[in-house]
C-alpha cells in the first residue's frame, strides 16, 4: 500500500511512542493536584509548553493545549470575538477548514457578527489589497489559514497580518497543514493566534495546540477547574501534550531539508501525472503550494470512482477533506475558487510526507493513468 492521505492523517512516529508509553504507565499523575504525583505531571506538561512554544517563537505561558485543530480554531476565533470584541465583522475566507467556517457562522447566527469573507483567486490565494479596502474600525478578528489542507495553496500571510496589524485587528491563522513543511515563527508571521493539531505531525490523534498573544482577552469555550490558564478548563492530556511537543520538535528540525526533497518528490508526480493523463488539471497554486501536496480534477469522471480504482491499485488518496469524506457535495473550496461543481466532484487529492519515497510516489502517478483510464472506459459502456 502506498499512503498518499496526510494532510487527513500520518502514522505516530517511532520517537512519538517512545516518549508515549512511560506517560501512559507510571506518569499518570493530575497535573492539578498538589502532591508529587501531580507535581511531577505538572512539571512534564510544562516541558512540554516549553518546547512547542520554542518552535514558535512564543512564551510558553501563550500556547494553551486543546483536543485537536478544531477545538483550537474554536478557541481561537470565538474566544478572540467574544472576549475582546471591537465591533462586530470577522473577515475570513469561503476556503478556510470547516471548523473555521462553522466558528464564524455560529457568530453570525447566535452573537450578531457579520461576516465578511476574502476571494480566492483561481489559485485559491487571497489579495491582500482586498482585505485593505474591507477592514474597518469594528473588525474585531481576521483569521485566513496559512495553507489550505484540499489544494495546498499557501497564503501571502505576512502581507495580511501586516494589514491587521495596523488597524490594531487581531489576526488568526489556522496552521494545520503548515505545520513542519512551514515556519511557525509566530513573531516573524505577525500572527495573534495560531492553530495546530498532533495527528497531522505524527502525534496521535486527540491532541492539538493554539498559541494566544499574551495581550488577547479570550472568553473560554469549556469552563471549570481553570486549567491551561483559564482559557479551557478539564484535566489536561499530559501524555498527549508530550507526544505533540516531540512531534513539533522533530518536524521543525527535519524541516528544511523535507521540504526541499519532497518539493522535488511533488513537481516530478505532477509532471508525470499530467503528461500521462490528458484529461488531469492540477488545481492550487502552480507555486506557492505545500511541498507535499497535490491535487487535480479529472473532468468527465467521477472523483470518488477514481479513488477506488486507485485503492484497488494499492494508491490510498482522498477527494479532499476528511472532515467532508462521504459528502455528495462539491468541495466549498474548489467552487469557491471557481470551478464548476460537476468539475469539483471529479477532484482527488494527493499529500506526500516526508517519509514518501520515489519509488512510491512513481508507482501512484503510473497508478493514476490507469484508474481514470478505467473510470473513463467504464463510463462510455
Amino acid at each position: 500500500m502506498v499512503y498518499l492521505d496526510n494532510a487527513a492523517t500520518t502514522p505516530v512516529r517511532r520517537e512519538v511512542l517512545d516518549a508515549l508509553w512511560p506517560q501512559l504507565t507510571g506518569g499518570f499523575g493530575n497535573p492539578s493536584s498538589h502532591h508529587l504525583v501531580g507535581e511531577a505531571a505538572a512539571a512534564t506538561l510544562q516541558e512540554a509548553r516549553k518546547s512547542v512554544a520554542a518552535v514558535l517563537g512564543c512564551r510558553a505561558t501563550e500556547v494553551v493545549f486543546t483536543s485537536g485543530g478544531t477545538e483550537a480554531d474554536n478557541l481561537a476565533i470565538k474566544g478572540i470575538a467574544l472576549g475582546s470584541p471591537r465591533g462586530r465583522q470577522i473577515i475570513t475566507t469561503p476556503i478556510e477548514h470547516e471548523a473555521v467556517l462553522e466558528s464564524c457562522d455560529y457568530l453570525r447566527r447566535l452573537h450578531g457578527f457579520e461576516i465578511t469573507m476574502l476571494d480566492p483567486d483561481a489559485t485559491g490565494q487571497v489579495d491582500p489589497a482586498q482585505l485593505r479596502r474591507l477592514i474597518r474600525p469594528e473588525t474585531t478578528l481576521v483569521s485566513v489559514q496559512y495553507a489550505n489542507n484540499e489544494v495546498g495553496t499557501v497564503q501571502p500571510l505576512r502581507d495580511l497580518t501586516a494589514i491587521a496589524t495596523a488597524s490594531g485587528v487581531p489576526f488568526h491563522t489556522d496552521a494545520v497543514q503548515a505545520a513542519g513543511w512551514l515556519s511557525l515563527d509566530t513573531v516573524a508571521l505577525g500572527v495573534d493566534a495560531l492553530s495546530l493539531s498532533g495527528h497531522k505531525l505524527g502525534a496521535p490523534q486527540g491532541i492539538g495546540a493554539v498559541y494566544l498573544r499574551r495581550r488577547l482577552t479570550i472568553e473560554p469555550l469549556v469552563h471549570g477547574g481553570g486549567q491551561e490558564r483559564g482559557h479551557r478548563s478539564g484535566t489536561e492530556n499530559v501524555a498527549g501534550a508530550v507526544a505533540l511537543a516531540i512531534a513539533l520538535r522533530l518536524a521543525e528540525e527535519e524541516r528544511v531539508g523535507a521540504s526541499q526533497r519532497v518539493t522535488g518528490l511533488r513537481d516530478a508526480f505532477i509532471a508525470t501525472v499530467l503528461a500521462g493523463t490528458a484529461s488531469a488539471r492540477l488545481t492550487g497554486h502552480p507555486s506557492e503550494r505545500l511541498p507535499g501536496s497535490a491535487s487535480f480534477i479529472f473532468p468527465g469522471t467521477s472523483g470518488e470512482a477514481v479513488l477506488l480504482e486507485l485503492e484497488q491499485r494499492g494508491i490510498v488518496c482522498s477527494s479532499g477533506s476528511a472532515c467532508a469524506a462521504g459528502s455528495d457535495e462539491p468541495s466549498h473550496v474548489l467552487t469557491a475558487m471557481g470551478f464548476p461543481a460537476e468539475e469539483a466532484l471529479t477532484a482527488v487529492r494527493f499529500t506526500l510526507a516526508s517519509s514518501t519515497t520515489a519509488a512510491e510516489a512513481g508507482l501512484a502517478a503510473a497508478a493514476v493513468h490507469d484508474a481514470v483510464a478505467a473510470v473513463q472506459h467504464l463510463g462510455r459502456h
